[in-house]
């Protein structure tokens, strides 16, 4: 819920703090690599994300001293089991974000130098080519600097450490009626000047 209008979408208030939850390694593959549907979910989402990576180690950082941290910034995919992260495992989040595949990453690594301004780049989602989401990155509501010094209270961040920023609205669970993904559909993640990443649903 780092989006202003991702809230609104959700008819919730935006956060006095970053809500935090955990992606595990596994999690991870490649730009053009498959992500694969659960058998145990029936409600998988999209969500398109900027990805910051970390490239020195740092803990309590000050906001003002973040982006000294920062490699550079990625596309991500934070493909999401919306049954299994709002209604079991106690509605904590973190089975639902982390099944293998759920985070789609790539199609490079670009450094923070040649990235203009991180929190004023277009991002959005295509699903089969139909555009679902469409925003921009300053429409964050905790700016990158924050996330980090956040994230670096209660935890050792270390280079190659990702922190995904947060999706904008137009996520399939708050449709009406609910749109999750299927087998055959391909998913394109693009955000302005890092480029897009294409994901089929096997």
């Amino acid at each position: 819920m780092n989006y202003a209008d991702h809230c609104k979408e959700q008819n919730v208030p935006v956060p006095k703090e970053p809500i935090i939850f955990s992606k595990f390694g596994s999690s991870i593959v490649g730009p053009y690599d498959e992500i694969i549907l659960p058998p145990e979910s029936q409600e998988v989402d999209w969500e398109v994300e900027l990805a910051v990576v970390i490239g020195k180690t740092g803990k309590h950082i000050k906001a003002t001293d973040a982006m000294a941290h920062v490699a550079g910034f990625t596309v991500a995919h934070d493909v999401s089991a919306r049954d299994w992260q709002m209604k079991r495992n106690g509605k904590q989040w973190l089975l639902g974000k982390t099944f293998d595949t759920f985070c789609p990453l790539g199609p490079a690594l670009v450094t923070k130098d040649s990235v203009a301004d991180p929190h004023n780049l277009k991002i959005c989602c295509r699903v089969n080519g139909e555009v679902v989401q469409s925003s921009s990155t300053k429409q964050m509501v905790f700016r990158t600097e924050v996330l980090i010094a956040w994230v670096s209270r209660f935890v050792t961040l270390y280079p190659g450490d990702i922190i995904l920023t947060g999706t904008p609205p137009g996520v399939g669970v708050f449709r009406k009626p609910p749109i999750f993904l299927k087998k055959g559909d391909e998913v394109q993640c693009e955000i302005e000047e890092l480029g897009v990443i294409i994901n089929k649903v096997v």
